[in-house]
């Protein structure tokens, strides 16, 4: 895709995001991976006032194009990119029942086989740090090396995937798993956990597993 179409990915992702009951308001913001940078969402815009031309380009150093501002929490996108040469998407959001369990400091447990949708056996929960600091920044940069997907404490959920469908996709799947375990939590019982070597079997067979997307 060229610049514009890329632009308009991101806005339509945003959109979705709403749609799916992920996000609220102005909250959240979606970036993609592009030349030595990244095209991410404004400050503060209502998506559905987004147009293409709207989004912002910023390069790996973090220069932001001149006349735009980039959303607030770019400096943890750009981390995400750097940690993880593997994936080219990112969707953070405050999706209501991760958000929940970020408030709690808890990691997600593997409670559930779909826990490895992430790419590891928990989805981990990075320390709190003030919304678009270098501090979360580096937070994030070593939490995203656990999982694709992490909770940031008292804020809410990041989701990196190799393109926009699938980094949404893996938000979703996030949300529903936070929404059980909270359910799960509420009941005041032990909740049983699969054993590391089967989610290690699981962790193996998710390597062909996901949503089906060309690169």
């Amino acid at each position: 895709m060229n610049r514009v179409e890329l632009s308009q990915k991101i806005i339509d992702t945003c959109l979705e995001m709403t749609r799916l009951g992920l996000n609220q308001g102005t909250a959240g913001n979606v970036s993609v991976r592009y030349q030595d940078g990244m095209l991410i969402t404004p400050t503060g815009t209502p998506y559905h006032l987004m147009t293409p031309d709207s989004i912002v380009y910023v390069d790996k150093n973090g220069k932001h194009e001149e006349g735009k501002l980039p959303s607030s929490e770019w400096h943890f996108h750009l981390a995400v990119y750097e940690s993880r040469p593997d994936v080219d998407a990112v969707v953070h959001n405050h999706s209501i029942n991760c958000a929940a369990v970020s408030i709690l400091e808890k990691a997600i447990p593997p409670f559930h086989y779909m826990i490895a949708v992430g790419g590891s056996d928990h989805i981990p929960c990075v320390p709190y740090a003030t919304f678009g600091t270098h501090k979360l920044a580096e937070y994030v940069k070593e939490g995203i090396k656990e999982s694709k997907a992490i909770l940031l404490a008292h804020h809410g959920l990041i989701a990196a995937e190799k393109n926009l469908d699938k980094a949404l996709w893996l938000a979703h799947e996030v949300e529903v798993l936070a929404e059980w375990y909270i359910k799960l939590l509420a009941t005041g019982l032990e909740i049983p956990l699969l054993g590391k070597e089967e989610m290690n079997v699981v962790l193996n067979k998710f390597k062909s597993y996901g949503l089906r997307i060309e690169e």
